[in-house]
């Protein structure tokens, strides 16, 4: 029994990276990339709803309910655009000339993180 727990503590847990063939992400990477990832889907989620609204016009033969339901949808679409495009602007400003890169939330550069209490 001995001889199995001395085998088992020589065991090293630890992930030598360059045997890998790829950087481990940090806690930074995963969420400068979901931030990322956010808003790829909610402005391409926007352009489909703003295809679809489109579409639905084309197929609505000029049925008067139709059109507007149709330009209801374009609209929503072309508002939901604007606000993502404000909201990244709003974002980058803050982060380059605010923070002046010190502090980011992952849209012009990685997710950092501060820290805010210093070791002993």
């Amino acid at each position: 029994m001995h001889k199995f727990l001395a085998q088992t503590q020589n065991i090293s847990a630890m992930v030598d990276p360059n045997q890998l063939g790829f950087r481990i992400p940090t806690l930074g990477d995963i969420l400068t990339f979901l931030v990322r990832a956010f808003f790829m889907v909610a402005g391409l989620s926007a352009l489909l709803y703003l295809l679809l609204g489109a579409l639905s016009w084309i197929t609505s033969g000029g049925a008067k309910d139709s059109v507007e339901k149709a330009q209801q949808k374009i609209q929503a679409a072309v508002v939901g655009l604007l606000i993502i495009i404000a909201v990244l602007s709003l974002m980058a400003a803050v982060e380059q000339i605010i923070f002046a890169g010190k502090i980011c939330v992952g849209l012009t550069c990685p997710v950092t993180i501060p820290q805010l209490i210093k070791p002993l």
